[in-house]
């Protein structure tokens, strides 16, 4: 199961169509808060993050997740980030870091190496 959390409406219901395509399941959140307020941390294998969202940002959910020690692959997206940010998140653990505009075939890519199909 994978969580996208973006709150670009288009951008996550084009996301959540290839994943589905890929054979895995996906849940969209518009906020880091709508997803940690979900109760369901810890049913997903994966998360594309938005760096940029209102509220808490990707990082800040990324600090408060490693801080939990709650361990999901996360892969960002991002319209603005800058390269330290970048590799910033990188260096916390995230498991990819894509620029938009990204490849669609290179994101897939990077979450079939982080979660079998149908896991």
């Amino acid at each position: 199961m994978i969580a996208v959390i973006d709150d670009d409406q288009s951008m996550a219901r084009m996301l959540a169509r290839v994943i589905r395509a890929e054979g895995f399941g996906v849940e969209w959140f518009r906020s880091a808060e709508e997803f940690l307020n979900s109760g369901s941390l810890r049913q997903f294998d994966c998360l594309i993050l938005d760096m940029n969202l209102p509220g808490m940002s990707g990082i800040d959910l990324q600090r408060q997740l490693n801080d939990s020690g709650v361990e999901i692959p996360i892969v960002f997206i991002s319209g603005q980030a800058e390269e330290a940010t970048r590799q910033y998140a990188l260096e916390a653990g995230a498991a990819g870091f894509f620029s938009k505009p990204f490849s669609i075939d290179s994101l897939l890519a990077s979450i079939r190496s982080l979660v079998p199909a149908n896991a």
